[in-house]
């Protein structure tokens, strides 16, 4: 069909409606129909739904061809509340068919969808408001023009929080609840995107300008894909920040809202409510409570009289790039069960999930404007434990310089005992982070950190940095996880997936830390391993899994033989052990699977770990896969200690 441009008119006559989606939150616009049909606005001509929609008014066709409906019903308007992913292509069908949108939020499941609709709108020369309803609240220009005016002073931020109850059932009421796609298809549901959705657009819209960057944290305490618990900061081209705080955790529903920080006062926008109140830096405050134009009869007067749309689609751009940017985030991060409240029915169902204390979080998230993991929040960390003891703690997002090839690391590890046997950042190598894995050169990119080997040259700096990604974790418990990372080149280019299995393993009076790593190349070409020793560096040949024992550990010894015997040596086991400044002594053992030399300073600094490439490059056609097993032990352990505690582990590699 022709796409039908509409002018402004007077006629009074209803407007042809057809929803698209009567079930869920689409029962809302059937009340909200019936309301404006009573008021002789609107005519509910067609209802497009899977299944048959019983209505108490009207009479109205019902199809599951969206097209086909507006095209037999001749309706000016089409509704779409549907499933996220689906918004795009019933958008599209709706405008070519000839009817103007009401939009459900989120508009789209990311960028392109959006700029999908964005075309047909400017094809189709017909208007597309989009379902934020917070955004048809007088609060929202109300308190714009109070922040222009400087009532509050110079803002320096927005916060935003809420917390929100929801049963088990919410996140299985349908088959795309909780996900994050559905059969390869993007949803992009969560906490941030869909419920609270409302206050990262009316925070963008009291905040205008352009983003400039976006930090997101995504956490999960019930078993689905998307997240539940999460917060999120925006930085805006201007320099002011944005941070959200929510939660589906809450043991009870408290009012979502945005405060707005100034050198002179604060304003909170209570837009659930349409409640605006103002502290200034007197003490004194005031309170208003504005009203609120339906986005359907806002529609209605774009199209009857010329008035302007309230939330037209143009205006969620900025929202849409921080749903993408949800979409582009890790998967969440399970919240560990002895984090929460967990209440079960009496066949043993589950059916809620509380996190104790989690609104105020989110209202000191707002108050300093701060991520969760800046305020010491235990669930946002993880955390190994042997024996019932925290033994190592898991950075799996660091904040570093790109010279440091940002990668996520074990620190602190500690010993049952509680004595710290890792190191961080050092002065002697910043370079140094606790435990993971580290390659001085993959293919030609710097995942060491520092200064990079050049053959007949010696240590240079060069823009040579690549960067290690966490995923996502498929498994996640006190006693370990599975991970999945990104290498990333220095250019941004993807050049290696990795999946890492850590472990905390229980050994009478110690514990052995489990780490196997598997590297799969995605070049399309065989990669080579070098290190600084195949570029001519004798001795330098480290590269793989490596462990940074702290500098000021005084008394420090390698078995089975000295610093000078164990370096380069393929023994199956090396050990290393020292003391702190108080005089408590640590014993690690490391044991390994592959034959691979060992790395091993003493005088220079303490670290133990493999050299992949000694003194010949490593090619790595597809995978290639590493296990070392560190035992962690108080005292420090005589030769045949140390021989017993790694035939121990030994036997349990070989065991598992």
């Amino acid at each position: 069909m022709t796409p039908v441009r509409v002018a402004p008119t007077e006629v009074t006559a209803p407007v042809k409606v057809v929803l698209a989606g009567a079930q869920g939150h689409g029962r809302h616009h059937l009340g909200n129909l019936r309301r404006l049909a009573n008021l002789g606005m609107v005519e509910l001509a067609g209802i497009c739904d899977l299944r048959p929609v019983e209505v108490e008014f009207g009479s109205p066709v019902q199809s599951p061809d969206l097209g086909e409906l507006i095209e037999k019903t001749g309706a000016e308007i089409a509704i779409i509340c549907t499933p996220i992913h689906t918004h795009a292509d019933l958008a599209v069908t709706a405008l070519r068919a000839g009817a103007h949108l009401l939009l459900e939020k989120p508009p789209a499941a990311g960028p392109e969808a959006h700029r999908r609709i964005a075309a047909a709108v400017a094809e189709s020369g017909l208007a597309c408001q989009v379902g934020f309803q917070s955004l048809g609240s007088a609060a929202v220009p109300a308190l714009r023009e109070l922040i222009a005016d400087g009532v509050i002073g110079r803002v320096r931020g927005i916060g935003g929080a809420g917390a929100w109850e929801r049963p088990s059932a919410y996140f299985t009421r349908a088959a795309w609840s909780g996900r994050r796609r559905l059969d390869g298809v993007d949803v992009v549901d969560g906490a941030l995107t869909n419920p609270f959705a409302h206050a990262v657009a009316t925070a963008l819209a009291l905040a205008g300008g352009e983003i400039a960057e976006i930090e997101t944290e995504l956490y999960r305490a019930h078993p689905i894909e998307s997240d539940d618990t999460s917060c999120l900061r925006i930085r805006m081209d201007d320099g002011l920040v944005i941070t959200i705080a929510v939660t589906l955790c809450a043991p009870e529903r408290h009012e979502p809202y945005l405060v707005v920080h100034g050198d002179a006062g604060r304003a909170t926008l209570v837009y659930t409510q349409d409640q605006v109140k103002v502290e200034h830096a007197d003490g004194s405050v005031t309170t208003t409570v504005h009203d609120r134009t339906d986005l359907l009869e806002n529609l209605i007067g774009h199209l009857r009289t010329g008035a302007d749309l309230l939330v037209p689609l143009s205006a969620t751009e900025g929202f849409t790039q921080v749903l993408d940017a949800v979409r582009l985030a890790p998967d969440p991060l399970p919240i560990q069960e002895r984090h929460q409240i967990v209440e079960r029915d009496d066949s043993g169902a589950v059916t809620h999930r509380f996190l104790p204390g989690v609104a105020a979080l989110t209202e000191r998230s707002a108050a300093e404007l701060a991520l969760y993991s800046e305020l010491g929040v235990p669930w946002t960390q993880v955390e190994l434990r042997a024996a019932g003891t925290a033994v190592a703690s898991y950075e799996f997002r660091p904040d570093l310089p790109v010279t440091d090839a940002p990668r996520p690391y074990l620190h602190p590890v500690r010993t049952l005992g509680g004595v710290e046997v890792t190191e961080l950042r050092p002065d002697d190598h910043v370079h140094h982070l606790g435990a993971g894995v580290a390659i001085s050169d993959l293919g030609g990119a710097n995942f060491w950190g520092g200064r990079t080997y050049v053959r007949d040259q010696g240590p240079a700096w060069l823009d040579d940095h690549g960067s290690q990604r966490h995923v996502a974790f498929s498994r996640l418990g006190d006693d370990g996880f599975v991970e999945h990372l990104e290498w990333i080149g220095p250019a941004g280019v993807l050049m290696a997936r990795e999946e890492r299995t850590v472990a905390a393993v229980p050994l009478g009076d110690a514990w052995a830390l489990d780490f196997t790593f598997t590297l799969t190349n995605l070049t399309g070409a065989p990669v080579e391993i070098n290190s600084s020793a195949t570029k001519g560096r004798a001795g330098a040949g480290y590269g793989g899994f490596f462990w940074r024992a702290p500098g000021t550990s005084t008394a420090r010894v390698t078995l089975p033989g000295d610093e000078r015997a164990v370096h380069g040596s393929r023994g199956p086991w090396v050990a290393m052990s020292g003391a702190t400044p108080d005089g408590r002594d640590w014993t690690l053992v490391f044991v390994q699977t592959a034959g691979d030399p060992w790395f091993v300073r003493v005088a220079e600094y303490p670290g133990v770990g493999q050299a992949l490439a000694w003194d010949r490059p490593l090619v790595v056609e597809s995978t290639l896969t590493r296990r070392i097993v560190t035992a962690v032990a108080d005292g420090r352990l005589s030769q045949s200690a140390v021989s017993a505690l790694a035939a121990n582990v030994r036997l349990y590699c070989d065991k598992s």
